[in-house]
Formats: C-alpha cells, structure tokens, sequence
C-alpha cells in the first residue's frame, strides 16, 4: 500500500496505514523502523513480515522523518511527532495517544 508515494508494508487494512494489530479511528501512522528503512503501522506488522532484526531510533537521528500521517501523507521527525499532542501538525488528524505505551519499540528512550 502507498501513502502519498510512500510505501507502507504489513497487515495495511486500510488507505490511513490502520492494520489488522491496531484500527481505531485514530490509528492512522505509519513508523519507519530504523532496522530496515522500511514504514509498517506497528511493531507488530514489523515483527510478522520485517527484516526479523528489530532496532530502535537512537535519539541523535530523531531529527529523521520517519512517521507518516495516514490521513494527509506528511513525514514527520520523529521530535515532530514526540512534540505533537497526538496529533498532525499539517492536517490536525488525531493520533492514537496510546501509541505513547509502545515508545520503546520504535525510539530510544
């Protein structure tokens, strides 16, 4: 699946990046995992069919777009994001704030 040109790979079950793992109305961002380069909506997406060799965000790259609004497309850094409210700078869309509990999957903390 893309999203404004970007691939997003996984359990995509929708055009805002929500997957099979996590589909609210607010669950619409995509990570791109530090590993393999490559966007998937959650850790879980990544586990099933990524690179099988899982790295997180070291907190000196946290200037690097790697999430990705599903609703309007923008890449966000991830101090963007981090600094947000759970929600898009460009379009306003709702983040799901609980995405927070799953931090250490994607960034160095």
């Amino acid at each position: 699946m893309h999203i404004n040109g970007i691939e997003v790979k996984g359990k995509v079950v929708d055009r805002q990046s929500r997957c099979k793992h996590y589909h609210k109305d607010v669950d619409i961002i995509a990570i791109k995992f530090y590993c393999c380069q490559t966007y998937y909506p959650c850790h879980k997406c990544h586990e099933e069919e990524g690179c099988g060799n899982p790295q997180v965000w070291p907190k000196a790259l946290f200037d690097e777009k790697t999430i990705l609004c599903g609703h309007c497309g923008k890449e966000l850094t991830i101090n963007e994001y981090l600094h947000s409210a759970y929600q898009c700078p460009n379009c306003n869309a709702q983040f799901n704030p609980g995405c927070g509990l799953h931090r250490h999957y994607y960034f160095e903390t």
